[in-house]
């Protein structure tokens, strides 16, 4: 303790007149604590007298009590046994220690003055924390901490991403990134606690590239925490509300970080917040640790996940078709092992409406495919430049913008990988795999040329 932390205020604090009489002992103590604090003589005389460690733990015990609770006495009694077995149990090591015997004499006037009786409960240093049932780190950290209670670790449970952008783009589980076709209806995660399904439709004529535009989300029922709750966005329509208009679900549990809290600090297990009006909205499923950001850009929806891995891998052998645990089929997908080819120029969508000028439609006639952005038609260099703006490094982020600005010729696109990158870095529990880069042939085709060259070498002058 410190002559400002505890002196000063403690003194002050404990001075009034009306308090004086009852509490000297305890005044007495905190000057003879923190007077030997500061002077270094009187502390702790050798490193086995464990005095102070005692005082910090009934301070920690008793700072919370106040006169007016009806359990002061109680509990200030259960704080003052404990303190009392603490300086018993280092009595050996602090003999002759002048802080020790001012604790043993300010304990028992104490006792005294609040009629606590020597034998009796003693408060915990390390009290039992009861879990919140609909709190998935809550349980979880009571469940590990019980079961390990002789190691005391706490471990964190472990956090999964997946994550759908673009034409569309998906990065897995497993940090696999995969682009691929997925027309129609398709599952990107369906276990025992939540479904998220996706509807994939063309992009453009000719192309076999879609993107998303509408996305459902089912919160199926747990316990006592939430009835089920279905979340639906489709293109111009991203709601700040579930589909029964409900904007969350569950009883109020204790919150920790503050979302979605009241003036008694309380949150719901399930609930939704509108971080842009019809932009961007976030999911938060307390109970069971997932939080899902939906945004739309442009014409299309992206989509992020965050979910505990014990709960992903809660499903059955009917629910093995999920896009985010095991990508997509090989007849599905139009990268090859991650590496996207480059369309033919110009884009399919540019020659489209070309097509539909020439043949007297109304030069309107895009508005219905992207009327945030009229299309236009991108060079591979143009393209580059374009997506450059935003994503500096050329990772598969990178990549997967340049390859959509030419696929499709909306500008827009640009805007949701830079989205799917940030939305990525917010909820990715694992920095170090953030980043992925494509395969390239031409730069691995070249060592091998090189090493093949060798072993030829190497073979020729074995014969000679």
């Amino acid at each position: 303790m410190g002559r400002d932390g505890c002196c000063d205020r403690g003194a002050e604090r404990l001075v009034s007149p009306p308090r004086v009489p009852r509490l000297r002992p305890l005044l007495l103590l905190l000057f003879a604590l923190c007077y030997g604090a500061h002077r270094g003589n009187c502390q702790v005389a050798t490193p086995q007298c464990r005095i102070q460690k005692c005082t910090t733990d009934f301070v920690s015990l008793t700072s919370h009590l106040t006169p007016a609770l009806d359990v002061f006495d109680v509990e200030f009694c259960k704080a003052l046994r404990a303190y009392s077995a603490c300086t018993q149990r280092t009595a050996k090591s602090c003999r002759g220690n002048l802080v020790f015997h001012s604790a043993v004499l300010g304990i028992s006037d104490l006792m005294s003055q609040r009629n606590c009786s020597r034998d009796g409960p003693t408060s915990s240093t390390h009290p039992e924390i009861q879990p919140e049932p609909c709190n998935y780190h809550s349980r979880t950290q009571h469940a590990h901490t019980h079961h390990h209670t002789h190691t005391h670790a706490h471990a964190r449970p472990g956090y999964l991403f997946c994550g759908l952008f673009g034409d569309p783009h998906l990065r897995t589980f497993k940090d696999s990134f995969q682009t691929c076709k997925v027309e129609g209806a398709w599952p990107l995660i369906d276990n025992d606690f939540l479904s998220v399904q996706v509807t994939n439709v063309h992009v453009v004529t000719g192309s076999s590239a879609t993107a998303t535009n509408k996305i459902t989300i089912i919160f199926k029922p747990f316990e006592d925490c939430t009835e089920q709750r279905v979340y639906q966005a489709v293109t111009d329509d991203l709601p700040a509300a579930f589909v029964d208009g409900t904007v969350s679900s569950g009883d109020p549990s204790h919150n920790v970080n503050g979302n979605n809290g009241d003036s008694t600090g309380k949150v719901r297990a399930l609930w939704i917040s509108e971080r842009s009006p019809g932009r961007h909205v976030e999911l938060h499923a307390g109970y069971i640790g997932v939080t899902v950001i939906v945004r739309q850009l442009g014409r299309y929806l992206t989509l992020a996940v965050r979910i505990p891995e014990e709960m992903a891998h809660a499903y059955d052998a009917t629910q093995d078709l999920q896009l985010c645990l095991n990508g997509c089929p090989t007849s599905e997908r139009i990268d090859q092992g991650g590496h996207l080819s480059l369309p033919p120029q110009p884009p399919a969508l540019g020659l489209q409406l070309r097509q539909l000028r020439g043949q007297g439609q109304p030069s309107h006639a895009h508005s219905h495919t992207a009327p945030y952005s009229a299309p236009q038609g991108f060079s591979v260099d143009g393209a580059r430049a374009r997506c450059k703006e935003q994503l500096e490094v050329q990772d598969i982020y990178f990549h997967s913008c340049v390859f959509d600005l030419l696929t499709t010729g909306d500008a827009n696109f640009t805007a949701a990988a830079f989205s799917a990158l940030k939305d990525m870095e917010s909820l990715h529990p694992h920095r170090e795999r953030w980043r992925i880069f494509p395969p390239s042939s031409a730069h691995t085709s070249r060592p091998t040329t090189w090493l093949l060259l060798l072993v030829l070498a190497a073979l020729g002058l074995a014969l000679v």
